[in-house]
């Protein structure tokens, strides 16, 4: 335990010595499954590549990664030949669509669900090493509520939460901001309406969620994009691509440019929550 502790320590140490530009880190959730989180996880950050920024996306599903699937891209090393010790972070990364860099997780792997403390200090030592610069870490949560959506989502500056219009997906975005809020400290959440009819069924939508946590909870959310049920995602799909790349004017391509538009001009808060290492340390510690 003491030696984890020390590995924490020195690879924070170094990540304040390498990472002196702010890192804006965006969680992407939704509390459950099929509300089209990975979309607007890659499509976001794909258009902000295509807008010059430099981005980095972590599959955050630990144990049924699929952001390197979705975007056709063969993958040979993961997060778990990391974390033992085979290669470095640098090594890893694939890169995507508009020059954004992806850290794979692994598929059907029960371990990498919850990590011990030592793979923690080596999550750090990871990234505390890592050579590839970057503006943007856009963390692509698991569904549900596990301690690992909530350990990215707390430590992120930005929580996206991602819904859509049915009552599971309401009732379970409420219930992941009541934890982080109530547990976790997380007061602030910008809300995405996803696949939705028209900006004011995105509307209706917010306002539903807005409803019930104005009334139990002392939180903030503010909606930040609604992204219309477009069937040219499906086509994209099915080509292992992403909207924003094979129809570029279809509606859904057009809400996700603004989406990263707007994140884009999100502050990054003064050090250290302005740096990556702030995340990390956050993510361990929190």
């Amino acid at each position: 335990m003491i030696n984890t502790v020390l590995d924490q320590a020195s690879g924070l140490r170094r990540m304040n010595q390498k990472n002196n530009h702010g890192v804006k880190v965006i969680a992407v959730t939704g509390g459950k499954g099929g509300v089209g989180k990975t979309n607007v996880s890659l499509n976001t950050a794909i258009a902000m590549g295509q807008q010059g920024h430099r981005v980095l996306v972590l599959d955050a599903d630990l144990g049924l990664a699929n952001c390197d699937v979705m975007l056709g891209l063969r993958v040979e090393k993961n997060l778990s030949h990391v974390l033992s010790g085979e290669c470095e972070l640098d090594e890893i990364l694939v890169e995507g669509p508009a020059g954004i860099k992806i850290v794979p997780a692994t598929s059907g792997s029960q371990n990498m669900v919850e990590l011990t403390p030592a793979e923690h200090a080596g999550l750090i030592r990871a990234f505390s090493e890592l050579n590839t610069e970057f503006d943007v870490l856009i963390v692509d949560t698991a569904a549900g509520i596990s301690d690992m959506v909530l350990s990215f989502s707390r430590a992120a500056q930005d929580v996206m939460v991602v819904v859509c219009d049915e009552p599971t997906s309401i009732t379970d975005a409420y219930a992941l901001i009541k934890v982080l809020s109530r547990e976790h400290g997380v007061y602030k959440f910008k809300i995405v309406a996803n696949m939705v009819r028209s900006l004011r069924e995105g509307q209706e939508l917010f306002a539903k969620l807005s409803k019930v946590t104005d009334r139990f909870l002392d939180v903030a959310l503010e909606m930040v994009a609604t992204i219309p049920f477009d069937e040219n995602m499906r086509k994209s799909s099915r080509r292992q691509k992403t909207i924003v790349e094979l129809f570029p004017n279809s509606p859904a391509a057009v809400a996700f440019r603004g989406l990263a538009s707007k994140a884009a001009k999100w502050p990054i808060p003064h050090q250290p929550s302005g740096h990556l290492e702030f995340f990390i340390e956050q993510l361990v510690n929190g």
